[in-house]
């Protein structure tokens, strides 16, 4: 005996006649843009640097990360103890000798102590070690210092060539000029290591003025023996004054 055949008004049931994964009959609008919006936000997604850290985030694993900040740390120390050092030396070389170059260099040494402490305040922060505040204002800050040294710098320099003050050379001066262009040329190139694999613009600039010091460091040297071999040439210590104290002024602003 064949079955009775079912009523024609017999709702269907959905999940037989539905295809699987399409939205129900009269699914909300809303609910349809709300799942719109799922996908693009994963398909693009936002930039390391709109979370508000550096681009190292993305290249560095936490472990590395910390090694690197630990490095540049111990770096800033070495810097702050040998920069001392070297600026309480070449002050005293200026005061003795009239050397624009070496009041110059002093000048430096202090702005690279002070930028290497920033650099420390930078990264005291283990969390912080990817922070794009943090590094923002650690630029500013030494940007700020840089200004204010080049100032200095160009006014103690413009004196000394309009009082026409003559660079004198001795042992002392040597010694000087020859270990502070070395050690900070030396700090300047590690600087330059660490703030490329961190991508630290205050790690870079710090050892900009590492460099800046260490050009000066020759440069006292070199003014001092053209001196000793051509008198006529006793402006060249104050024009290398002028010429690194415009340097570093337009880095500052940069």
């Amino acid at each position: 005996m064949e079955q009775p055949a079912a009523p024609l008004d017999t709702t269907p049931d959905p999940a037989i006649v539905q295809p699987p994964g399409a939205n129900p009959p009269g699914a909300p609008r809303e609910q349809q843009q709300e799942q719109l919006r799922i996908g693009e936000s994963g398909q693009f997604s936002e930039g390391p640097e709109d979370r508000g850290l550096l681009e190292s985030s993305t290249r560095l694993k936490p472990h590395e990360a910390q090694s690197y900040r630990k490095k540049a740390l111990w770096v800033s120390w070495v810097s702050i103890i040998v920069t001392l050092a070297l600026a309480v030396a070449a002050f005293t070389v200026s005061v003795m000798r009239y050397s624009a170059s070496s009041f110059g260099f002093a000048f430096d040494a202090t702005l690279d102590v002070l930028s290497s402490a920033i650099v420390l305040w930078r990264y005291s922060n283990a969390a912080a070690v990817h922070s794009a505040h943090r590094e923002y204002m650690a630029c500013v800050i030494l940007g700020v210092i840089f200004l204010l040294s080049s100032i200095c710098i160009v006014i103690k320099a413009i004196h000394d060539l309009a009082k026409r003050v003559l660079p004198e050379v001795d042992d002392f001066l040597y010694s000087v000029s020859v270990l502070s262009g070395i050690l900070c040329t030396v700090l300047a190139v590690i600087k330059f290591m660490l703030g490329k694999v961190l991508t630290s613009r205050a790690l870079i600039t710090d050892g900009f003025n590492s460099l800046v010091g260490g050009i000066m460091g020759f440069s006292i040297l070199l003014s001092a023996e053209v001196f000793k071999h051509n008198s006529s040439v006793w402006y060249l210590d104050g024009s290398i004054g002028v010429l690194i104290g415009l340097t570093i002024s337009a880095y500052g602003i940069k």
